[in-house]
């Protein structure tokens, strides 16, 4: 792979989860248009599923792979992203984004265990950083930063499975991207729905047709024209850069999200969240720089 491609794939995968940083804002709007229950959530991934099943159906006929034989990928990856959209809904927007964003720290220890790769001091300087902004957005008054209710534990659980998924990723090189989307789709369906009814008690009771038919326009926009597109582009993209940098680069949700929280929402923003967030997304470019140079350096020598 050339440089320049490379670099091409690093900049799409930074901006793409920049925008998933704003997600919070359509997701609270679906919960207040009447979408409770994380329905939104369900509505969000059978909407593309019902749209890509007539080609996978032609791919069937043709003898081709589906992507249902790829049920790990989909139960991480796709599982992992439900956790995260539904944690919005039950939690605090920072705190889904920092507890969600541990995901760089459990893909290398899974690249160690799997891969048999150890980090390299450049994965070090940018763990170091990550979790150094975690440590000052929830270490208050000296306490460990731990999950408090459901939505954080969700998001928490969301970060491993999607830390998981990246690996499971990065083996499917061979794979065309609509198996990989059906597999996310199919299986992250499934666990949305199950998320649903496990914690009916704290999302609330189902939607009723009114707000169903009052938020379609909205939920067809964004899942045509930024679900679909989006997880092309990050399910796609760790078999070709790697797990772990994947992993650090989609931190850059973290200063999306700050900012639009900062001036949309009336959550708590103070010092310790702006200094967090920006220590979490300066481990995400700290890889990338430390890795190029040393590059260089090698290639040099």
């Amino acid at each position: 792979m050339s440089q320049k491609f490379y670099i091409a794939i690093c900049v799409a995968v930074f901006f793409t989860s920049g925008l998933w940083g704003l997600y919070w804002i359509p997701q609270r709007a679906l919960e207040n248009g009447g979408l409770t229950g994380g329905w939104g959530t369900v509505a969000q991934y059978a909407i593309p599923l019902i749209i890509l099943t007539p080609f996978i159906v032609w791919k069937f006929i043709k003898g081709k792979q589906t992507g249902l034989h790829l049920p790990l990928i989909g139960l991480f990856f796709g599982g992992g992203i439900a956790c995260y959209a539904n944690s919005f809904l039950l939690t605090d927007i920072m705190r889904v984004f920092i507890l969600f964003y541990l995901m760089p720290i459990w893909t290398t220890i899974f690249e160690y265990i799997f891969f048999k790769q150890p980090p390299k001091w450049q994965r070090g300087v940018s763990l170091f950083l990550a979790v150094l902004g975690l440590w000052i957005v929830f270490g208050k008054d000296g306490n460990l930063p731990l999950p408090k209710n459901i939505g954080d534990w969700l998001a928490l659980l969301g970060g491993l499975l999607c830390a998981a998924g990246a690996i499971k990723l990065e083996e499917a090189k061979s794979e065309d991207i609509t198996s990989l989307l059906y597999s996310f789709f199919f299986y992250g369906l499934l666990v949305t729905i199950l998320t649903s009814l496990i914690f009916s008690d704290a999302f609330g009771s189902f939607p009723n047709i009114f707000s169903w038919i009052k938020m379609l326009p909205l939920l067809l926009v964004l899942s045509i024209f930024f679900f679909i597109p989006s997880n092309i582009i990050i399910l796609w993209s760790p078999s070709k850069i790697g797990a772990g940098l994947f992993s650090i680069l989609v931190l850059s949700e973290i200063i999306f999200g700050t900012v639009s929280a900062a001036l949309l929402s009336n959550e708590v923003f103070g010092w310790r969240e702006g200094i967090g967030g920006l220590l979490m997304f300066l481990a995400g470019f700290s890889e990338i720089f430390l890795s190029k140079k040393n590059s260089e350096n090698n290639l040099k020598t």
